[in-house]
């Protein structure tokens, strides 16, 4: 695929990606049919970290971090940088100086399917940021990738302004054409929820509510007094 950077991409209704933020990666997940989750290995450098907004997606070269400069460019306020690479890697692809920048720009954190470095720097100035792994390892600004192009990062496929969740549950990755509509999904599981909640604090058991009992004996499971 030739390199290259698009410019303009179209972004999800930004009601909705607040309503998906509020929500959180576990209530998204199940929301939208268990699907968009990305590897458990994407893990938040502080366990406070938390973000939604939409895509902007980069195509790294292993052990080059040139087009992550490349998308600063195009990025918007409230955008997530979402940034895959060609073959794995587990370099310091980004650190303070960057993040400083894609601030300076809007952006309001970043996943990445490769390392990161300076996470004391990160995480003083508040900086989310989701990694496959944590590495001084330093890299070069030497090879062309892509920016605004469909990526699979940590398992996940991401086009360009799809909704990205992120918080200490993980990444889940909603498409951008869906984020109203699993937004409202995810208010009724969340009502839902809550009417489970008050009869489990009522004390009524699971089995009884969900009427597990007769699963349990489909099973062949049977209850005895003593073992």
């Amino acid at each position: 695929m030739k390199p290259v950077v698009v410019r303009n991409i179209q972004r999800p209704d930004s009601d909705a990606v607040a309503a998906l933020g509020k929500q959180g990666v576990a209530t998204v997940h199940e929301a939208q049919g268990r699907t968009g989750l990305m590897r458990p290995y994407m893990r938040p450098i502080y366990s406070s970290a938390r973000m939604a907004g939409p895509a902007v997606t980069v195509l790294c070269p292993p052990g080059d971090n040139l087009m992550i400069h490349a998308a600063v460019e195009v990025c918007r306020p409230g955008d997530v940088l979402v940034v895959a690479t060609i073959a794995e890697s587990t370099d310091g692809y980004f650190g303070e100086l960057l993040a400083t920048s894609l601030r300076a720009h809007g952006v309001i954190g970043l996943i990445i399917d490769a390392g990161v470095r300076d996470v004391t720097d990160l995480t003083a100035m508040g900086f989310p940021v989701w990694s496959k792994a944590i590495s001084a390892q330093g890299t070069v600004k030497a090879t062309a990738g892509s920016v605004n192009v469909d990526v699979v990062c940590a398992g996940a496929l991401v086009h360009p302004g799809d909704v990205i969740v992120a918080d200490l549950d993980g990444v889940v990755v909603v498409p951008r054409r869906l984020a109203a509509e699993v937004a409202g999904l995810g208010e009724a599981r969340i009502a839902k929820e809550e009417i489970s909640r008050q009869s489990y604090m009522a004390g009524i058991l699971g089995v009884e509510r969900m009427g597990l009992r007769a699963k349990l004996a489909d099973l062949g499971v049977e209850y005895i007094d003593e073992a």
